[in-house]
């Protein structure tokens, strides 16, 4: 069972397929070993074996698995206990929200315990060019960049549309978004992806807070750990992120 699941690893950390060759060198195990034990995978589904090439890849019964488990999964009851400990670790609003058009639309959050705190509330849209929210799926699912006119909601929203480009674009570059009072003049925001095991925008983890606590030393301070959470809640949805994305982000971070 140890040697199987060494070999079905194997192959998330290659792209393509692979020959035995490859395999032994990821797996450490001997040739003789490999064999058996690809025939045996083979045999249940769980790997194809290539006539024309000699070669492996992961099966479709690994395909029938995932969906089994994607369909089971409850994406409130996942980030419940990201939501609550990014506001325990930060003393401010957590949310979470899903892609929507034209905006993301919160669906859950933990309300910082604070006398003064950021307020959500579930179903309110994020407007995309005016939220930390809104730049995050602007950056990441795939769609144009703010299909409404960027109306100002306060001195500082952006309203110029090369100026959001660029801060879309920033977004992507660094793996999260901020809003200092675009949409209400005293609340500050930061927010992270969240991808499923396809690699799509599934949901958005954010914070908010008043603009005189929550200021940009303090969002510098949250964003690791939002990221780490979000990270996290990928990893739970099946997403596994490229080493080399994020090391990107941590240098990024100067971490």
């Amino acid at each position: 069972m140890e040697r199987a699941l060494r070999v079905l690893d194997a192959f998330l950390d290659a792209p393509g397929d692979m020959g035995t060759n490859e395999l032994a060198r990821l797996t450490g195990i001997n040739a003789s070993t490999l064999s058996r034990t690809l025939s045996t995978l083979v045999h249940a589904g769980y790997v194809a074996h290539v006539p024309e090439t000699g070669r492996y890849r992961l099966g479709t019964h690994l395909l029938r698995l995932a969906n089994h488990v994607l369909a089971g999964l409850d994406l409130r009851a996942l980030a419940r206990p990201h939501l609550a400990a990014l506001e325990q670790a930060t003393g401010e609003t957590a949310t979470l929200s899903v892609p929507g058009e034209p905006d993301a639309v919160t669906v859950d959050f933990v309300a910082s315990r604070a006398s003064v705190a950021g307020v959500a509330r579930i179903g309110r849209p994020s407007i995309a060019h005016a939220t930390a929210t809104g730049k995050v799926m602007l950056a990441f699912a795939g769609a144009p960049a703010a299909p409404r006119s960027l109306e100002p909601l306060t001195p500082r929203t952006i309203v110029d549309r090369a100026a959001l480009d660029r801060e879309v674009e920033r977004a992507r570059r660094q793996g999260w978004a901020r809003a200092v009072g675009e949409r209400e003049p005293d609340l500050n925001a930061v927010a992270a992806p969240v991808f499923d095991v396809r690699g799509d925008l599934q949901a958005i983890l954010g914070l908010q807070g008043p603009s005189g606590r929550f200021d940009r030393t303090a969002q510098d301070a949250a964003v690791p750990l939002l990221l780490d959470h979000a990270r996290r809640l990928s990893a739970e949805l099946g997403h596994r992120e490229p080493s080399s994305t994020a090391a990107g982000r941590a240098a990024t971070l100067g971490l």
